[in-house]
């Protein structure tokens, strides 16, 4: 592996959700006796999911709450509606969704739990932690979205330990696989400038990088051009490959890119955004301090575009900067 690519590895491995060493076994996901053996076992774990949410300890650092074959059948529920995540240290791990009202869940762990919105807990959450609900909430939700196929209508059958879904009719036999919606997202930057922009329905003072779904027939660098464009006006002169971070909420894959472009007037075309405009690290900086401006979680891959362009001029760090506010 040549540098540029550990160079790009090492950004991706600092977003969110990309901790977890899990090995997806996918050679043997076909294999039913395989897949059976594994959900038989005692060590094998459930991670459980209700209306997309994960459930955790009501902790101040709160825990993922997995539960074992014995506490899917109190529940009520069969283990052949689970889907095979992987195996780490030995364990085999499936997500599994509980269906109807909130389940009680009390009596098999030992400590208050309920189920909690991932995002807005990953921040406290140990990385290989957020990274397995992430991903068994990104696949159980695909399962919900699929239930018939978009070819024909027929109900489609699970296959696969969970990573396909089959049309049932003899005509059809639409093979579906689990699908990630591509979406680009970059730092503009000029100079000692970068192009920051906040929608309506975001929090008060937030402000990130400007992102996008690609396009059929579209790259990915143009996707970053046109994009930009759409949302403020500005012609992007080089585009460069940053890093990528999967982002579940609902279902995708965020593609991070750095651009540089020439400072110009900012446009709001196609009023995606509430305000759009050029920072300097010392805008950034002043705001965070007076609290007139807020950056993405730092679990996202916009914080880390913009935390390495911010740190690049080699002052204080943008996490200094934010620790003393």
């Amino acid at each position: 592996m040549d540098c540029t690519v550990m160079d790009h590895y090492r950004r991706s491995s600092r977003n969110g959700f990309t901790a977890h060493p899990m090995d997806r076994r996918h050679n043997l996901r076909k294999d039913a006796t395989w897949v059976s053996e594994r959900l038989a076992r005692p060590s094998t774990r459930f991670v459980p999911l209700w209306n997309s949410k994960n459930l955790l300890t009501c902790e101040d650092v709160p825990q993922p709450v997995f539960l074992t074959s014995e506490d899917i059948e109190d529940l009520g529920l069969t283990s052949d509606s689970a889907t095979f995540l992987g195996e780490d240290d030995g364990n085999a791990y499936f997500a599994i969704e509980l269906p109807g009202d909130e389940p009680n869940l009390q009596q098999t762990h030992s400590l208050p739990c309920r189920f909690r919105d991932l995002r807005a807990v990953s921040t406290l959450l140990d990385g290989k932690d957020a990274s397995l609900l992430a991903y068994s909430r990104a696949i159980i939700y695909w399962h919900s979205r699929n239930r018939y196929c978009g070819n024909c209508g027929s109900p489609t059958m699970v296959s696969a330990a969970g990573h396909l879904r089959i049309c049932s009719s003899g005509s059809c036999g639409l093979e579906h696989f689990p699908r990630t919606d591509p979406a680009i997202i970059v730092l503009v930057s000029a100079g000692e400038y970068c192009l920051l922009g906040r929608q309506a329905i975001w929090p008060e003072f937030m402000y990130s990088t400007l992102a996008g779904f690609v396009e059929p027939g579209e790259s990915l660098e143009d996707a970053v051009v046109r994009e930009v464009w759409e949302e403020t006006g500005i012609r992007i002169r080089e585009v460069h490959y940053h890093s990528s971070q999967p982002w579940p909420f609902p279902a995708s894959i965020m593609l991070g890119f750095t651009a540089w472009a020439e400072r110009g007037p900012v446009l709001l075309n196609d009023r995606e955004l509430q305000d759009a405009g050029w920072f300097t690290r010392e805008d950034i900086r002043m705001g965070i301090e007076k609290g007139s401006l807020k950056l993405p979680s730092v679990i996202s891959i916009a914080y880390h575009l913009i935390e390495d362009w911010f740190d690049s001029a080699g002052l204080t760090p943008l996490r200094d900067v934010a620790r003393r506010s």
